[in-house]
């Protein structure tokens, strides 16, 4: 439930095109956290933990994603909902953009790998099961949280969508957080 790059995409999202775009960054999100569960159930996110060049190339690849939206976001214009040229994106390209983000965060897979060993059952001869089950009870708990935010986000957006002098401060706040959140990832050691 903790807001990080994940949270506030879909946030942006929800304000900046409502209810269904941030219900579409969830959906491409939640995919992007179970491509990290099966990792961790498949042992590929012991690569990230065990190999700093495998971990490094991640880190910056989503590093510079985020960046690129922070600066496509600074330099995008003003429009309210109500302006002729107001250019909606699509909801699959708002799945995508959901993906990505969440495929490219590096700490959510070391967060699988760290995390859900803890509950693993040794003495089973099924660990993957045991990590599939439990990476699947958490992505189930993360949409229904990151829903709430994208609901509760869409919902205060129709409103602030209207207003230019809002949407100049969340085109700004937006930006400086997506820059702000890429170049904190790139700064990001494995063992924070």
């Amino acid at each position: 439930m903790t807001p990080g790059p994940v949270v506030l995409y879909i946030v942006a999202r929800s304000v900046d095109q409502g209810r269904s775009a941030g219900l579409a960054s969830v959906l491409g999100a939640e995919l992007g956290n179970a491509v990290h569960v099966l990792a961790a159930a498949l042992g590929l996110s012991a690569i990230l933990a065990s190999s700093a060049l495998a971990f490094d190339v991640v880190k910056y690849l989503g590093a510079a994603y985020l960046i690129y939206l922070g600066v496509k976001a600074l330099r995008t214009p003003v429009k309210t909902v109500e302006d002729p040229i107001f250019q909606r994106k699509s909801l699959r390209s708002i799945f995508g953009q959901g993906f990505i983000v969440a495929v490219l965060n590096p700490k959510t897979a070391l967060f699988f790998l760290a995390f859900l060993p803890q509950f693993i059952d040794p003495a089973s001869q099924n660990a993957t099961a045991q990590i599939l089950a439990l990476g699947a009870i958490m992505l189930v708990l993360a949409t229904l949280s990151d829903s709430l935010y994208a609901l509760a986000a869409g919902a205060l957006g129709g409103w602030m969508r209207r207003s230019p002098a809002f949407l100049k401060l969340q085109r700004l706040l937006t930006g400086f957080t997506y820059i702000f959140l890429g170049v904190s990832a790139a700064f990001a050691s494995r063992s924070r």
